[in-house]
């Protein structure tokens, strides 16, 4: 957390009713949590395994990548690496540009916040459209997400009223989430069939096979890959897992430490592009290595992004994500944080660097 997180905190702090509403909206997913995870007798060795795969991965982590990009350059897709936010900015930039793109759908991407994309496409003319509904709500404010997986758990359905109206001509005073969530589909719909572009995170990324997955509740991940004839997908070098014996294992922990569901609406499997369409994958490192290389840090790589801190956390619950400063808040935020202190990337090739990791193992 950064030192400016006592002043930020105030927006919450000096505002009872709202410290109060959040710290029980976020308390209520942290107890539908506690409920999934009461039908899962074999929880606790599930977390365990899964704790050991990602150890395993971490420790074999250029080996895994290379078979990654091999997998996946013979299902047709293209591999891209990036050693930092910025070379990861030129890279999607420079897809789109080839291909004349100017207007860009885009699933959640927690990555892609960290990296500043929506700004740095934004400034060179492309419309970027966040197509998840909590991000599509902040996006209109023109604010980072505040967690997560709930971009939106700050805001009261009567402010996102309000906010609906203004931007997509709502009737005003209306708050029912129903009508709120159909305005939204509406004005989403255009969007995607207006896309020559749809860009996606990953959630997983298969060694063996070269397949990405993606988790979403809303399917906006399938429309904004489907419709559009150019997938681009970036992931932290992290995200990789050795074959899908081992996936089942986080697709069973994560939805329910996310949300309390026994498992995503929708958890979808990218295996190369759709035919006449173009699939590209970004690898990005932006200071994982370094936080790799540093065992009082490493640990913090096995995150998958569940938000389960967030939603226990008593200074998160009272604070808000915004008091941190950083993309990804809260307690694992606090340490996934240090890789912005962290001295820059070496020029040399980010694929040579990890190919020269796994030789001099």
């Amino acid at each position: 957390m950064t030192a400016g997180h006592p002043r930020r905190a105030l927006q919450l702090v000096q505002n009872p009713e709202r410290l109060h509403w959040h710290d029980q909206a976020v308390w209520f997913v942290r107890q539908k949590r506690d409920i999934a995870r009461s039908f899962v007798p074999e929880w606790e060795e599930l977390r365990s395994l899964a704790s050991q795969i990602k150890a395993h991965a971490l420790s074999r982590l250029p080996d895994y990548l290379e078979q990654f990009e091999s997998r996946a350059k013979a299902a047709g897709a293209v591999v891209h690496w990036a050693r930092d936010a910025d070379e990861h900015n030129r890279i999607v930039l420079s897809l789109l540009r080839e291909r004349g793109v100017t207007r860009l759908v885009k699933s959640k991407s927690m990555l892609t916040e960290e990296c500043k994309l929506n700004e740095h496409l934004e400034a060179h003319g492309i419309e970027v459209v966040d197509t998840d509904l909590g991000e599509r709500i902040v996006q209109f404010r023109r604010e980072p997400p505040s967690h997560i997986v709930m971009p939106a758990i700050h805001l009261k359905k009567e402010e996102i009223g309000a906010l609906f109206h203004d931007e997509l001509g709502t009737p005003e005073g209306l708050s029912d989430p129903k009508a709120l969530a159909e305005a939204a589909r509406v004005h989403m719909r255009e969007k995607f069939l207006a896309a020559q572009a749809g860009l996606t995170g990953v959630n997983f990324a298969i060694a063996s096979t070269g397949g990405v997955v993606v988790c979403t509740n809303e399917g906006n991940a399938d429309l904004g890959t489907s419709l559009p004839p150019l997938h681009i997908a970036c992931m932290g070098v992290e995200k990789i897992v050795p074959s899908p014996r081992e996936l089942a294992v986080f697709l069973r922990l994560l939805a329910r430490s996310a949300t309390g569901q026994p498992i995503t609406t929708y958890t979808s499997h990218f295996h190369g592009p759709k035919p006449g369409g173009e699939m590209h994958i970004v690898i990005v490192d932006h200071g994982r290595s370094r936080i790799l290389a540093r065992p009082e840090f490493r640990a913090s790589l096995k995150c998958i992004r569940c938000a389960a801190c967030m939603n226990t956390c008593p200074v998160y619950r009272r604070s808000g994500g915004h008091s941190y400063g950083v993309t990804v808040p809260g307690p694992i935020g606090s340490v996934l944080a240090r890789q912005r202190d962290l001295p820059p990337m070496p020029r040399k090739s980010f694929r040579a660097q990890w190919r020269d990791r796994g030789r001099a193992r």
